[in-house]
């Protein structure tokens, strides 16, 4: 193998993948497993993200990984009990769910939804049961040649969820994606790929959760498929909370049709290194799109959000907040990027990214971009980096409010416009809950 950035890492996924096309059988010659040869070969050939990648110019995932995580690895057996195993999950939260454990689906802690028009499965089960939805979407919304971390999911492609949502069907619970790791005895790494279709003027509410037990090492990479036809509103939760040893990287595409609404809702709180890339297409006219991020980290934490807004169409709509609270020694990075096609006339589109360092030691670097090629359209980017203001500190100080009291007063009312956006209260209270504890300790 030629020298490309990760050619060790690849060379144990390379072998990996061998023993996992010899379990395929049958499979083996179909239109899905040609997608995972392809993504493969592109990833052999082009490695994964160099140091002077432009997209990790300040996430070396390559290099982390590389000393972190040992691909060579088997995945280990899950060890915990199903007590540790429900106190990941949001208490308070009225859901359907579905409990992937080291990635793999358990269906005895699982509670599929019985609607008419809905059908929820695991990803493995929809290869077979919908193979022709399966292959007309399987890497056409996330496509392999555009991210090295997507060509390696595409490649490795079993593990995750398929839905599909009928014309017209409103899902009455939102429906949550429990994943939880188990590092108590080895190293722990593994793929996750979902699919979302929903048809015209469908409604439903989709949430992923993240969390590994354990201390030793693991690596998630995610990739998620949107298709949100005419009509359509979908919300989407990532909350990411993991183990400080956690390396996870994560790609989210939709793709909107007419009239659609999509709402994106991104919130880190932990780990060694995450990576969220974020990229949303509004291929109709008359779509929405709503973007909300917050990052609250401590620690080594380093949280990395790359977003894509990409307006084709005329007469549509996004707005993109992001905020971060940066403690002790990490480091958050901010990447968004808005595109105004030729043809997206009277395009609003609004994109807004701010920072609070409550550490000298604690780093941000935030990049908000904007590319116009219509002249009909109302735009904005900008961002702002800085720290408490010092005279709101000292007026709750004055009236006897500690100091550290004081400044976990002021931190959550930074952070209560993306928590506001939340329409769902047991999900809002379950992070307000955890941002105090944080902002209090």
């Amino acid at each position: 193998m030629k020298e490309i950035a990760g050619n060790t890492i690849i060379s144990s996924l390379a072998t990996q993948f061998e023993a996992f096309e010899k379990q395929l059988n049958g499979q083996s010659q179909s239109a899905v497993h040609q997608v995972r040869r392809a993504a493969m070969a592109q990833l052999q050939s082009t490695g994964l993200p160099a140091a002077k990648d432009e997209e990790y110019k300040f996430t070396n995932l390559t290099r982390a990984i590389g000393k972190n995580i040992d691909f060579d690895l088997p995945k280990p057996a899950f060890n915990q009990g199903t007590e540790e195993v429900n106190k990941t999950k949001i208490q308070a939260l009225d859901a359907y769910s579905l409990v992937f454990l080291n990635g793999n689906y358990e269906a005895s802690l699982s509670t599929l939804p019985a609607v008419d028009g809905l059908t929820v499965m695991p990803f493995a089960e929809a290869l077979k049961a919908k193979a022709e939805v399966v292959e007309s979407m399987f890497g056409k919304k996330a496509e392999a040649k555009t991210d090295p971390f997507i060509a390696m999911n595409t490649a490795f492609s079993q593990d995750g969820v398929f839905i599909e949502i009928g014309d017209k069907v409103v899902v009455d619970k939102p429906i949550a994606l429990y994943f939880v790791g188990d590092s108590s005895q080895s190293q722990l790494s593994y793929q996750i790929r979902n699919m979302v279709v929903a048809g015209k003027f469908a409604e439903a509410t989709i949430i992923e959760k993240f969390d590994t037990l354990g201390a030793n090492e693991s690596f998630t990479n995610v990739v998620n498929e949107f298709s949100v036809d005419e009509g359509s509103h979908i919300q989407y939760f990532k909350i990411e909370n993991d183990s400080e040893q956690s390396y996870h990287v994560s790609n989210t595409h939709a793709s909107q049709e007419t009239s659609s609404t999509f709402t994106a809702n991104t919130i880190a709180l932990n780990g060694a290194m995450v990576r969220n890339n974020l990229n949303i297409k509004l291929v109709g006219e008359g779509c929405e799109s709503y973007m909300n991020g917050l990052y609250v980290l401590k620690g080594k934490t380093h949280v990395d959000n790359h977003t894509v807004v990409d307006h084709v169409k005329a007469n549509s709509y996004s707005n993109e907040l992001y905020k971060g609270i940066m403690d002790d020694k990490s480091k958050g990075v901010f990447n968004g990027k808005i595109f105004v096609r030729q043809d997206a006339q009277k395009t609003n589109a609004f994109q807004s990214n701010k920072n609070v360092l409550i550490s000298d030691n604690a780093t941000v670097n935030t990049k908000p971009q904007l590319e116009i090629w219509a002249d009909d359209v109302k735009c904005s980017h900008g961002c702002t980096t800085g720290q408490l203001d010092e005279d709101a500190l000292f007026y709750l100080q004055a009236r006897g409010i500690q100091k550290e009291k004081a400044r976990a007063i002021l931190l959550r009312a930074f952070a209560s416009d993306v928590l506001e956006n939340i329409n769902n209260e047991a999900i809002k209270d379950y992070l307000e809950q955890i941002i105090t504890e944080r902002l209090e300790a």
